[in-house]
């Protein structure tokens, strides 16, 4: 085994140590990486790529989509469009068994389609949907289950800013991704619906039915509707009908946001204030773990671990398609200890190559199937992401029953995904339309 490698094995297990003990992923992947590159290189190229990469990465400007998309999910989480679609969705399906857990999923998939973040869809609908379904009498380790798996809708539903980042990364056209992501999403409200039909058929004490509305309260409940579905097509409209550029859609997004909660006057001056501190504080961390996660790249590359790591997998006797399973379930292991953007950012990189160049898949397939292999780790234990978020929120639930909750959608995930690799059509069917 040579210097490099072996410096590199001892780089990653590092990073994993510094995660595990709760330092920050950023701080954890920049020291590791430019302490193994100063012990590889020096000091003074160390110190170079540190001054180097930060500046390269906050002034390029395909990165200038992110915040604004951030700062448009801000907006629509301030206005209260969440908790209008919740209402809206347990109005019509409410009825049904279990039926206020499916109306949250429908909520999260809307408010996905104006969000494009997991975290801050299980937290928004966390705060809107669990005391409604803890007030009808769900069990509340299912009810934080069901939120947690709708919040990773954020990621597959467009826009995503996990698309985004991939897109960025590989060079692929990111409005295919958002296409793509469409029916994989839609697939996916409706396997959760499904598995919530089955947890009712094995514990009907967990999801207590309630009332129906009546025929004038679900079509008043469809009033205020309007403002999502108004900014869904506002953006998506505007990139496919070929007005804009991904990033001239976002600032569209942030515009159109703002004008519908001021005309609403669901949202003021406070409520643009406390939008505009969130969106600095999830786009800053979101930058920090970028610029560490380039720095981590230059000290992959010294060490050409990407190299033996692509000989490595080319070599598995296992075909092509078994080379991506490999690299799905490493997501799906890895996911549940780390955070997804810094999954993307230090694999894709690596991944991507062997998957498209080696053994010649569809780049938007395999982002679709990242997007969602990184959206199980989310939710599975031992850490799972967004049940880790969700236990600091509700700490009365217990982590433990969150889990417990969470475990029937990811093995509706599992199978899912499944699907997914088997049906390419799927994620493909309406790109190849478009083209």
């Amino acid at each position: 085994m040579s210097q490099e490698t072996l410096v590199a094995i001892v780089g990653c297990i590092a990073v994993l140590v510094l995660m595990l003990i709760r330092v920050p992923i950023a701080v954890s992947l920049g020291s590791v990486a430019v302490a193994g590159f100063a012990y590889l290189v020096g000091i003074e190229p160390a110190i170079g790529i540190l001054i180097d990469s930060p500046i390269r990465t906050v002034t390029n400007f395909n990165f200038s989509v992110v915040p604004l998309f951030i700062l448009m999910g801000a907006l629509v989480g301030v206005s209260g469009m969440s908790r209008e679609l919740f209402r809206a969705a347990n109005a019509w399906v409410g009825r049904f068994p279990g039926g206020m857990a499916m109306a949250t999923i429908f909520a999260c998939g809307g408010f996905a389609a104006i969000n494009g973040s997991s975290v801050a869809s299980a937290a928004t609908m966390t705060h809107v949907a669990l005391p409604e379904l803890r007030r009808a009498g769900y069990d509340p380790g299912f009810a934080a289950g069901v939120i947690a798996a709708g919040g990773t809708l954020g990621i597959m539903i467009p826009p995503s800013v996990m698309f985004i980042l991939y897109a960025i990364l590989t060079e692929t056209d990111v409005a295919s991704l958002f296409i793509a992501g469409i029916i994989p999403g839609l697939i996916c409200i409706a396997f959760y619906c499904v598995t919530i039909q089955i947890v009712y058929s094995l514990k009907p004490e967990w999801m207590p039915r309630s009332a129906g509305a009546g025929r004038q309260e679900k079509i008043d409940s469809l009033k205020d509707v309007w403002a999502t579905l108004v900014l869904f097509v506002l953006v998506m409209g505007s990139i496919y009908g070929g007005f804009v550029t991904i990033t001239e859609a976002a600032g569209v997004g942030v515009i159109g946001a703002l004008v519908i909660g001021l005309l609403r006057r669901k949202l003021d001056w406070k409520g643009i204030e406390t939008s505009l501190v969130e969106a600095l504080r999830t786009s800053a961390s979101i930058f920090f773990i970028l610029i560490a996660a380039f720095l981590f790249q230059f000290f992959l590359a010294v060490t050409q671990m990407s190299q033996l790591l692509a000989d490595f997998l080319t070599s598995l006797p296992v075909g092509p398609l078994g080379v991506v399973i490999v690299i799905l379930a490493f997501y799906i292991v890895v996911g549940m200890f780390v955070d997804e953007l810094a999954i993307i950012l230090l694999t894709i990189p690596i991944v991507f190559p062997i998957v498209v160049n080696d053994l010649g898949f569809s780049p938007i397939w395999f982002g679709v199937l990242v997007v969602v292999t990184v959206q199980i780790g989310m939710i599975a234990p031992p850490v799972g992401i967004i049940c880790f978020i969700m236990n600091t929120m509700v700490p009365d639930i217990g982590l433990v029953n969150i889990y417990r909750g969470a475990m029937p959608f990811v093995i509706a995930d599992l199978f899912w995904l499944a699907l997914l690799i088997t049906v390419p059509s799927l994620s493909l069917f309406l790109v190849n339309q478009m083209g």
